[in-house]
């Protein structure tokens, strides 16, 4: 795989084929935060598929599996402070969580969509993730997803007019329904050869598996 394969998040799958591995992340996840910031550290064996990176509407599958958020039930302070721990235990900078949180993230997921269009998947995810989760800054804010925009060239008048198109919209309905039915119902999760690995706490199992059907 060359590195602007590695670099816009995989090597293209195509409409009907999915990839060897693909990452499935939210901007709004903590989890998928931790994970994404580690998981090229874990995938540095250059002969490991490398993972797609590929955004999904979180609430959308937690609907379609009638499931919900741990940060909605009374285990949310735990959550959080788990969170914190992982972050720190990663050499992370400390997290500072949004307000609100969790929030709309629509509009975010939707230019990150666009972003992996044009091969910026990668450095656009790890931007807003880090605005939210390090910085933290409401990412339903439409000014905030651009100065993660910013980070990567991305220009906000393009951001703004990709996520309203009909075309981008579509895309990560589709990208969100696929998952679907692969049995992605939550992020982080790692498909790996059509085997799902759900959580941050499960990617080295799934870098053992990659190695397996790489």
């Amino acid at each position: 795989m060359s590195e602007l394969e590695v670099l816009r998040g995989g090597a293209a799958s195509g409409p009907d084929r999915e990839p060897t591995v693909a990452f499935y992340f939210d901007l709004g996840s903590p989890y998928a935060y931790l994970s994404a910031e580690r998981i090229s550290r874990l995938f540095t064996d250059a002969e490991l598929p490398q993972p797609e990176w590929k955004p999904v509407l979180l609430g959308a599958l937690f609907a379609r599996f009638d499931r919900g958020s741990w940060a909605e039930t009374a285990a949310r302070e735990e959550g959080m402070r788990e969170v914190e721990r992982r972050a720190q235990a990663q050499a992370l900078q400390p997290v500072r969580w949004p307000d609100p949180w969790p929030g709309d993230m629509l509009y975010a997921m939707r230019v990150a969509t666009y972003a992996k269009s044009i091969g910026r998947t990668i450095s656009f995810a790890l931007a807003a993730f880090r605005q939210a989760f390090a910085g933290g800054r409401d990412l339903s804010l439409p000014d905030n997803v651009a100065i993660a925009a910013a980070a990567c060239e991305l220009h906000p008048n393009a951001i703004a007019k990709a996520a309203a198109s009909e075309s981008v919209k579509r895309r990560l309905r589709e990208e969100t329904d696929r998952a679907g039915d692969r049995g992605v119902f939550g992020v982080p999760a790692l498909v790996v050869g059509g085997e799902v690995f759900w959580g941050d706490d499960r990617l080295e199992q799934a870098v053992a598996a990659a190695g397996r059907v790489g």
